[in-house]
């Protein structure tokens, strides 16, 4: 079981990782544009479109990935000093109740507008019009992911409920804070007090740190 928790884990990484790509792409475009708007004066109309089918691919399908991660908004300010049991029960109350209903009627609208796109080949309302139909996929695509990740969620609360710890999951890049920074280059409270006493000996002997 652990080993298809991590393996989906594995999936929703590989779809963030590739997809945040969508930045260095967008990035160059509206680059591209700026220098051609003012430098060359020839703009593109199609480009504003463009952008906001990058930004919302990004988003999009971003979104397994950051669950996979626990990147979402979350009182932590309370749920922090729950026992992990309570936090799960919490969690999978959560899941059942809003999430996979929520993903669910998004994924299912989705798929019927993306659909109905496709059948008439809906462009883009613009003087340079795109193709709108490949962006309308996204969504119900999306959707599939964070239904698939959302249920690998679900189970880890029921295993947390079951053993009180929580399994383990894919690990990746993460924000390092000032605990896991002093950790990393071996510093401790007393070494950075030491070094602050020397620093106010120091500016004492040079008459408060004045030239």
């Amino acid at each position: 079981m652990q080993k298809l928790l991590l393996f989906i884990d594995k999936l929703s990484t590989w779809a963030g990782h590739t997809f945040a790509w969508s930045i260095v792409v967008l990035t160059a475009l509206i680059s591209w544009e700026v220098f051609s708007r003012y430098a060359l004066n020839t703009p593109h109309a199609w480009v504003l479109d463009a952008q906001i089918m990058l930004y919302g691919t990004l988003f999009m399908m971003a979104g397994a990935y950051t669950l996979s991660k626990q990147g979402h908004v979350r009182g932590d300010v309370l749920y922090g000093f729950f026992q992990p049991r309570t936090q799960a029960r919490i969690d999978l109350i959560l899941y059942i109740v809003f999430f996979i209903p929520g993903i669910f009627a998004l994924s299912y609208a989705g798929m019927i507008s993306a659909e109905e796109s496709f059948a008439i080949r809906e462009n883009t309302f613009s003087p340079e019009p795109l193709p709108l139909w490949p962006f309308k996929f996204v969504v119900p695509a999306a959707g599939f992911g964070l239904l698939l990740q959302g249920v690998v969620e679900i189970i880890r609360c029921i295993i947390c409920i079951r053993t009180g710890e929580w399994p383990s999951r894919e690990q990746d890049v993460e924000e390092v804070d000032v605990d896991k920074l002093k950790a990393m280059v071996h510093v401790t409270d007393k070494d950075i007090a030491a070094l602050d006493a020397y620093v106010v000996a120091h500016d004492d002997a040079n008459g408060g740190g004045k030239p």
